[in-house]
């Protein structure tokens, strides 16, 4: 699917999935590309959640955009939570009143659908609280049972027998109940596989970068040793106290002091056996010259 070359609008998948980007609707005939430019939405990323929820097949890219993709999935558990479940919920309510406030068999399928409910709450909350990493173990037991609500509702729902009207208004909004929960457990599964499949490889390459990055910014600050600062290094390997190195280097005590402050700064090495590890790998002392007893 082109970026450059399809209307935002030509797809239902899209349409299903573009609102969690923070992309309004009244985009006209704008190409996706277009559409996220104009909402500083990543078009790479936007691409491949929409590509992979229509495939189910990911090309991995080092491209995609961290910061949007966790934006997506938030997005996807605030719908989730504060739209899809509590109308869910309501229809089940509306149902209540055409079973009769005399049978409790409706009562006790709501309870048991707060209790997948908050299922779902916690594993969102765990996911949110770890970078979206969610378990296996989790994702089947809430499929459980979400095949045991829906049995109950089809096996054990009461039949309203005392008006063909109600009955057939209880039948609509059942069919919608179970309906929009599978339409839901087909969300929760697709949403899984978007964080196993794309923000978590995502997520190990940032992880990787960063540490590439910290471990380059270390060795910079390994090369910026002055070179009176390696002069002094040498003396600490040697086992000098602060007053001898002043004496060897012709240099006031303080000013010694201060470039140790520095060394260990620059260097983030603080005890004398690290530094002296450090010199001799970076070759500033000879290991030959060095008493390490």
């Amino acid at each position: 699917m082109g970026a450059s070359s399809k209307c935002a609008c030509a797809d239902n998948q899209v349409l299903q999935l573009i609102h969690r980007f923070g992309i309004p609707f009244g985009v006209g005939d704008k190409t996706i590309e277009m559409v996220c430019r104009e909402n500083d939405v990543d078009c790479t990323t936007l691409l491949a959640v929409v590509n992979f929820a229509i495939t189910r097949e990911y090309q991995y890219t080092a491209n995609i955009d961290v910061a949007t993709l966790r934006q997506y999935l938030e997005n996807a558990h605030i719908y989730f939570m504060d739209f899809q479940l509590p109308r869910i919920r309501q229809m089940l309510l509306e149902a209540i009143n055409l079973a009769g406030i005399d049978n409790k068999v409706p009562l006790l399928i709501v309870r048991f659908y707060d209790e997948y409910v908050e299922e779902i709450r916690a594993h969102i909350e765990h996911e949110n609280a770890c970078a979206f990493e969610h378990h296996a173990t989790d994702d089947q037991h809430i499929a459980a049972k979400a095949i045991e609500l829906k049995n109950l509702i089809i096996k054990y729902y009461p039949h309203n027998d005392k008006s063909s009207t109600q009955a057939n208004e209880q039948n609509r909004l059942l069919y919608a109940v179970l309906q929009d929960i599978y339409h839901f457990e087909n969300e929760l599964a697709l949403h899984c596989a978007i964080e196993d499949e794309i923000m978590l490889p995502a997520l190990a390459k940032n992880e990787q970068q960063l540490s590439q990055k910290n471990n380059e910014g270390n060795e910079q600050e390994q090369e910026e040793l002055s070179r009176r600062e390696i002069d002094v290094l040498i003396q600490i390997v040697k086992g000098l106290s602060n007053k001898e190195i002043a004496d060897a280097l012709c240099l006031s005590t303080h000013t010694v002091m201060s470039h140790r402050k520095n060394i260990v700064r620059k260097l983030n090495i603080h005890s004398t056996a690290g530094l002296t590890i450090y010199a001799i790998v970076n070759g500033i002392v000879n290991l030959d010259n060095i008493d390490i007893l």
